[in-house]
């Protein structure tokens, strides 16, 4: 199977750690890896290098390059421009359907935390062989332990394999990013996972999925694929430039036949770092009494359910405060409640609007 690590994205709801020219994926997060380091290193021993690939956008090729030279350079596979996932999903469907069209692929993203390692590549194996057996698209969902509305969820129906208990069910049914009132719904309910967004199937498969389910998507990568062909970059910079920015999740899944798809329930010890609340969560075993938890020189009094991000050299102090989230750098201070954790985006954007672009 072919593993594709996707690296394009820009990361605004963990600034400002995550910054433009610094995503995420290029940062420390957690432990002395940058997450995009770590991601790589989940896969080494398990996959040969020459099938591991990486999905970016012009402004980073340069530093994975950098950080994986044993990566072949073909191996790093850049889209023109950044448009979205339902894009670069299947932009890197059309390149490597030009070799591997019916070999199992996935699609990783880079800013994931994985706990137990060997059994996550369980689910991979399980998937892969599905994919070979009953030539449909695997996904992974995860048990959701809170009504979360930044992530996507995924319906599950009667369970058809479990193999060395990695548990296989049918497909009824995706919902992008729901409401508050319907994720506690979903949670209620008991048949709705967190969608993992590893998507796995061929690349003739993905492309095919793309002409029932986004035609006009579709043809824009067919001709990508023909211009692939003849070398022709600058009509495959030209189609990729009209193609919608819209995610797969919008695009794809929520559309998708349920007899197409089958959902691996995922208990590898997961979390989607996408934002400061998520990183909060993981890291509790290494909070205070008072559930807090403090990263660089920090004093405080009567605060408890607060994350603090600063460094060894100047000094955070906190009295009478609750479930914030403060955040640190060189040039920016972020504080907000947890609660809000997932709007930090909008003052990345409040940031272009003003042409603050030193900050963003």
């Amino acid at each position: 199977m072919k593993i594709v690590i996707m690296a394009g994205g820009s990361g605004t709801r963990l600034w400002p750690r995550s910054r433009q020219n610094k995503p995420k994926q290029f940062t420390k997060v957690i432990g002395n890896k940058t997450m995009i380091e770590d991601t790589y290193s989940r896969f080494e021993g398990f996959y040969e290098t020459e099938d591991i690939y990486f999905s970016t956008i012009p402004e980073f090729a340069d530093r994975i390059k950098d950080f994986f030279p044993q990566v072949p350079l073909e191996n790093i596979l850049v889209e023109p421009e950044k448009r979205d996932n339902a894009a670069a999903h299947g932009y890197v469907a059309a390149v490597l359907a030009k070799k591997y069209g019916d070999e199992p692929m996935a699609f990783i993203p880079a800013d994931h935390y994985i706990e137990d390692v060997v059994r996550f590549h369980k689910s991979l194996n399980v998937a892969e062989n599905m994919i070979k057996k009953e030539g449909k698209m695997m996904d992974i969902g995860i048990e959701p332990d809170y009504p979360s509305t930044a992530l996507g969820y995924t319906r599950i129906g009667k369970r058809v394999l479990n193999e060395e208990g990695i548990e296989v069910f049918r497909f009824k049914g995706h919902t992008e990013k729901p409401v508050f009132k319907m994720a506690k719904k979903y949670l209620a309910k008991g048949d709705y996972l967190w969608h993992g967004n590893y998507y796995m199937w061929t690349p003739n498969k993905f492309l095919t999925a793309y002409e029932k389910y986004a035609p006009e998507i579709y043809q824009k990568l067919a001709g990508i694929k023909e211009a692939l062909q003849k070398e022709d970059h600058e009509q495959v910079a030209l189609l990729y430039s009209e193609i919608e920015k819209t995610s797969i999740d919008y695009a794809i899944t929520e559309k998708m036949d349920p007899k197409e798809v089958l959902i691996i329930r995922g208990e590898f010890g997961w979390s989607d770092i996408g934002a400061w609340d998520a990183l909060k969560d993981l890291l509790k075993p290494e909070e205070d009494a008072n559930q807090n938890y403090a990263q660089g020189k920090w004093v405080g009094k009567d605060t408890s359910g607060t994350y603090i991000s600063g460094n060894p050299q100047k000094l955070i102090a906190t009295v009478g405060v609750d479930d914030l989230i403060i955040v640190d750098t060189d040039d920016a201070l972020l504080v907000c409640p947890r609660s809000k954790a997932q709007e930090v985006k909008s003052i990345v954007e409040e940031l272009k609007d003003r042409g603050e672009i030193d900050y963003l």
